[in-house]
């Protein structure tokens, strides 16, 4: 497995989900991803930390009754500063959704809006740094922001974390490639086009690699998952859509691997 122990400030180092039913919803996860779970006490609200032989992947919560928002999954970003980040996000375009907040002893966050309308979270490590596997079957690969603005969002995300963003030539779609330093990229931002229907807000989505998309996608279709978009080969490697049975979203991908592109 790809282990990580330490995710650098300004890239993705966690996605976690909110569900109306955190124990079905893990019943469904881990038939998909083969996860098992450190459910925490009612001091954390019995969040489930998602694992992949030991090493935490993803987290689960229960959102509160009668949210606002729908059950949706959601990345963070690491940060060095989480009140420092919020003062540029505002600083910025953006809003925050959540203030910054201390989560016992393993980091502070905040949750935020960019200036199109999607979510995303702030997370300042101490005890936990994040995810701590990648890239691999069941773990969070790649994520990408939807959005109708895709040059608001340009400027918003590299002013706050420092990113750079490059077009993609090819595939016929506006999409960008957010890159730190000269590091490979570590999201990506979709110009949403007249195809999307208009109640289609802006959002981030997370893509989890996955050994075999077409048997996953079989096993959520029978464990009550809905399929969104059908497996398709594309040149970064097959890839599909899914909603949960609660209708979270999220990508699966069986990455080609850096030799054979």
């Amino acid at each position: 497995m790809s282990h990580v122990n330490q995710h650098p400030a300004g890239t993705p180092s966690w996605v976690d989900l909110m569900t109306p039913d955190p124990e079905k919803a893990r019943e469904f996860y881990a038939k998909l991803f083969g996860w098992t779970y450190a459910l925490g006490g009612p001091e954390t609200g019995h969040y489930a930390m998602a694992q992949l032989a030991g090493r935490n992947v993803a987290g689960l919560g229960k959102m509160p009754d009668g949210a606002p928002y729908p059950s949706a999954w959601t990345v963070y970003f690491s940060v060095e500063s989480v009140d420092a980040t919020c003062a540029r996000i505002k600083e910025k375009g953006g809003k925050l959704m959540m203030e910054p907040m201390d989560v016992l002893q393993e980091g502070r966050m905040a949750i935020a809006i960019d200036p199109t309308g999607a979510a995303f979270g702030l997370w300042q490590p101490k005890r936990h740094k994040g995810a701590g596997v990648v890239g691999e079957h069941g773990a969070m690969v790649w994520h990408e922001v939807y959005t109708r603005n895709a040059q608001a969002s340009r400027d918003f995300y590299s002013a706050v974390f420092g990113l750079e963003s490059r077009k993609i030539p090819d595939g016929g779609i506006d999409y960008w490639t957010l890159h730190k330093g000269s590091a490979d990229g570590i999201g990506g931002i979709l110009q949403m086009n007249e195809q999307w229907p208009q109640s289609v807000p802006a959002h981030w989505q997370s893509y989890f690699a996955v050994k075999d998309v077409d048997a996953v996608v079989k096993a959520a279709k029978e464990a009550g998952g809905k399929v969104e978009s059908e497996p398709t080969d594309t040149p970064y490697g097959r890839m599909a859509s899914l909603a949960d049975p609660f209708g979270a979203r999220f990508s699966l991908i069986k990455p080609i691997p850096p030799q054979a592109k």
